[in-house]
């Protein structure tokens, strides 16, 4: 059924995903994958069909975008793989329908429970830690709450200090989505008004939040771990640091990468052995230059990351995250977050 109607959708695909080299005469790739991950994915797919013989199209575009596409679709949807890197949106695509419960004793291996659904319909690829960035020059750790460091940010000491991500960016919906787990809803509006009564400066990417905290622009500012783990790469002498939050109190925010079998492909088996082989044999691949940590313990992060030392991470609550991320949005809405 799908097969058919792929020459119908070939025209909007190729415009998509023009560097894969596709054509409206071209055969039809064994897995479709739509996948909010656009870093380094492509080499890990390349190695995959390398491997198996197995040929992988893809389209990049925003998790939910990518989500609701998916389900307009309906029956004649192209996607095998829907790739994402928020575990809210995993959930929220589980709790739609749009993902289907797979029998896989490889994954109950390769991924921790924590980091899976329990119904099986997604499973995580790769860990993330969103956690705080501080010039050493302006900064005593000591300063830092180690029980709630996010909260402890909206302590009037870091007033005219702090540099964070707008409001647009998963990462932030999903942290505050954790904070009103934490503290319910008025307790997370105090803090997310506390960065703003501290005169919170809002930057639309981490690159620029680490590059002003080594020019001094903002003492202290939260990020994802492997942003830094990039620009260390390419320039070792930044003046920044990694504070782990909140090792005393419920650990640091992490998120993941993941991904699950769309509940229409028909295609289901080799969609299937891509997130296996992903997971496993292809962990290194997939995390490949990023620097996220990998989700299977027998994988050893690469030697930069693991400088950063070991942490404590916050449980992950993808469902939180999913159910939680309107009222984030509502409540950084209502502050006047990105002012």
């Amino acid at each position: 059924m799908r097969r058919t109607t792929l020459l119908g959708t070939a025209l909007s695909l190729c415009a998509a995903v023009a560097a894969s080299g596709c054509s409206v005469f071209d055969p039809p790739a064994d897995i479709q994958v739509y996948s909010a991950r656009h870093y380094d994915v492509e080499d890990a797919f390349k190695e995959f069909e390398e491997q198996t013989g197995k040929s992988v199209e893809f389209i990049f575009d925003e998790d939910a975008a990518l989500l609701e596409r998916i389900k307009a679709e309906g029956d004649d949807s192209p996607a095998d793989v829907y790739m994402t890197v928020d575990a809210g949106n995993l959930w929220n695509a589980a709790d739609q329908g749009v993902l289907e419960a797979i029998d896989s004793p490889a994954l109950d291996d390769a991924v921790p429970a924590e980091y899976r659904d329990p119904e099986n319909r997604w499973f995580g690829l790769a860990v993330r830690a969103r956690t705080v960035l501080y010039n050493p020059n302006a900064v005593d750790p000591a300063e830092f709450d180690a029980e709630d460091t996010y909260g402890g940010l909206a302590d009037p000491k870091w007033s005219g200090r702090l540099c964070m991500r707008d409001s647009q960016e998963a990462y932030t919906q999903s942290l505050v989505a954790s904070l009103i787990a934490l503290h319910g809803e008025e307790g997370a509006r105090d803090i997310v008004q506390g960065w703003l009564d501290n005169d919170v400066q809002i930057m639309s990417n981490d690159i620029l939040l680490i590059e002003a905290v080594d020019a001094g622009t903002c003492d202290v500012a939260i990020v994802n771990h492997y942003y830094v783990a990039r620009e260390l790469d390419e320039k070792p002498d930044l003046n920044v640091k990694l504070f782990w939050a909140s090792q005393e109190g419920e650990g640091t925010h992490v998120n993941i990468s993941g991904a699950g079998v769309v509940a229409t492909s028909d295609n289901k088996a080799d969609a299937q052995e891509l997130i296996e082989w992903l997971a496993t044999d292809g962990q290194h691949d997939f995390i490949g230059g990023n620097h996220e940590y990998p989700v299977n313990p027998s994988v050893e992060p690469d030697e930069l990351v693991a400088s950063f030392g070991e942490f404590t991470p916050m449980t992950l609550d993808a469902q939180a995250y999913g159910e939680n991320n309107a009222a984030a949005v509502a409540l950084l809405a209502d502050l006047g977050y990105d002012g």
